[in-house]
C-alpha cells in the first residue's frame, strides 16, 4: 500500500472514530435525559400523593410528611388545577401568576411538555397537576446542541488550518516549479541570442533579425515574470501610460487583423509605484482574455483615466460577457470557460494587482452577447 492510500485510510479511520464518539455521546445524553425525566415523573407522583394526604387530612392526619415532600421541590414547575381552573402553582414567578393571559400561556407549555397527573381525591372529584422540566433538565436538553456547535466549530477551524497549509504548500510548489521553469528556458534562450548575432553577419534582411529580437526579448520579459512568482517584487516609479502602451503594441502588432484595437490616454505622464514585469503580465491577460471572448474577432479598447488619488485601466471587448454570478468567480484559482488551461490567468492577474502593487481589479460593467470592460486601479503618487 502507498504512503498516499495509507493516510486516505487513517483519515477515514479517524472520521469513523470521531462520528462514534460523537454518536455515544449523544446517546449517553438522551439516556441521561431519560432518566432525569422519568425520575421527575416520580416525584411529580409523590407531591401528587402528597397533595391528595392533604386534601383528605383530618385532625388525626399526620401532615409533616407531606408538607415535607412540598417543601423539597423548589425548582420543578407545576400548576394545579380543577375544572380547566388554576387553583394553585409552585416555583412559577410571581408576574406570571398575577397575569392571567400569562399564567394561562404558561400552562399550555406545560401542557406540552409533560402528560399531567391526576389526583382523585374523591369519587368523581379531580385534580390535574400539569408540570415542565426543571432547569438542570432544560439545560441537559440543550446540551446536544451546544456539542454539535462546538464540534463543528473545532472541525471548522482544522478545516481551514489543513486548507490554509495545503495552499501555502502548492503555492511553494508552484513557486518552484515557476523559477525552475525560467532557469530551464534560459539556457536556450542565450543560445537563441548567439544565433541572432550570427545571423546579423549573413545577407540577411534586417528587418526579419530584428524580428526575431522582439520575440527573444519577450521571451526573456516572460523568463523574468515566472522568475519573481513567490518573491517581493521590486516596485518602482513609472509612467503607467508608457508601460501599459508598450504591452499593447507588442500584443496588437500580433494578432489577427480581425481585431480591432484602440488605446486612449492623458496626454501627461502619470506616475505610480509599479513593477513594469508584473504590470505588463497583467495586461497582456486582461487583453488575451478578452481575445479569447471575442473568438478572435471585435473590438478592442484599452483606456486610462485618473482622478484625485487614482489611475484607471479599462479594458472593454466586444466578446460574450460574463453572467453577474460570474463577477467574482472568474479570478479564483482553476475557473475557465475554455476546453484548454488551467484557468490561473485572472487569478494571478489579481494577485499581481492586489497583493503586489495593492490595487483592485473588477468587472466594470458586463452584458451578455454585448462585452465586458475590466477595470483595474492604483494610486497615484506625484
Amino acid at each position: 500500500m502507498q504512503f498516499s492510500d495509507k493516510r486516505s485510510t487513517g483519515r477515514w479511520i479517524l472520521i469513523f472514530a470521531s462520528f462514534l464518539i460523537i454518536s455515544l455521546i449523544l446517546w449517553n445524553t438522551y439516556t441521561f435525559f431519560q432518566i432525569f425525566k422519568n425520575e421527575e415523573r416520580l416525584k411529580m407522583n409523590l407531591l401528587a400523593k402528597a397533595q391528595k394526604t392533604l386534601i383528605n387530612a383530618d385532625e388525626n392526619t399526620d401532615v409533616e410528611l407531606p408538607l415535607q415532600i412540598f417543601k423539597n421541590n423548589t425548582s420543578i414547575p407545576v400548576i394545579l388545577t380543577e375544572k380547566d381552573s388554576i387553583i394553585n402553582t409552585i416555583n412559577i414567578d410571581e408576574h406570571i401568576v398575577k397575569d392571567k393571559t400569562k399564567a394561562m400561556d404558561f400552562l399550555a407549555q406545560l401542557k406540552r411538555e409533560n402528560e399531567p397527573i391526576i389526583i382523585e381525591y374523591a369519587p368523581n372529584k379531580y385534580q390535574k397537576w400539569y408540570y415542565g422540566n426543571s432547569a438542570l433538565l432544560n439545560k441537559l436538553k440543550y446540551y446536544p446542541i451546544a456539542l454539535l456547535l462546538i464540534i463543528f466549530l473545532f472541525s471548522a477551524l482544522i478545516y481551514y488550518f489543513y486548507r490554509s497549509t495545503k495552499i501555502g504548500t502548492q503555492n511553494k510548489l508552484w513557486a518552484g516549479m515557476a523559477k525552475e521553469t525560467a532557469h530551464q528556458i534560459g539556457t536556450p534562450l542565450s543560445s537563441l541570442i548567439g544565433w541572432v548575432e550570427i545571423l546579423k553577419t549573413e545577407d540577411i534582411d534586417p528587418s526579419t533579425t530584428l524580428e526575431i529580437e522582439k520575440d527573444i526579448n519577450r521571451l526573456q520579459t516572460i523568463t523574468d515574470r515566472f522568475s519573481k512568482i513567490g518573491s517581493e517584487p521590486v516596485l518602482e516609479k513609472s509612467d503607467i501610460i508608457e508601460i501599459t502602451l508598450q504591452t499593447y503594441n507588442y500584443l496588437q502588432s500580433r494578432f489577427s487583423k480581425q481585431i480591432e484595437f484602440s488605446f486612449e490616454s492623458p496626454k501627461t505622464a502619470i506616475y505610480t509605484l509599479l513593477n513594469p514585469t508584473l504590470h505588463s503580465w497583467t495586461i497582456e491577460n486582461l487583453i488575451k482574455n478578452a481575445i479569447d471572448a471575442m473568438k478572435g474577432k471585435g473590438k478592442i479598447e484599452v483606456s486610462i483615466q485618473e482622478d484625485s488619488e487614482n489611475v484607471k485601466i479599462k479594458v472593454t471587448d466586444t466578446g460574450s460577457g460574463i453572467p453577474k454570478n460570474q463577477f467574482y468567480t472568474i479570478f479564483e484559482p482553476g475557473f475557465t470557460t475554455k476546453k484548454r488551461g488551467w484557468g490561473l490567468g485572472l487569478s494571478l492577474t489579481k494577485r499581481i494587482v492586489k497583493e503586489y502593487h495593492k490595487g483592485s481589479i473588477k468587472v466594470l460593467h458586463s452584458e451578455i452577447g454585448k462585452g465586458t470592460t475590466m477595470q483595474i486601479s492604483l494610486k497615484k503618487i506625484c
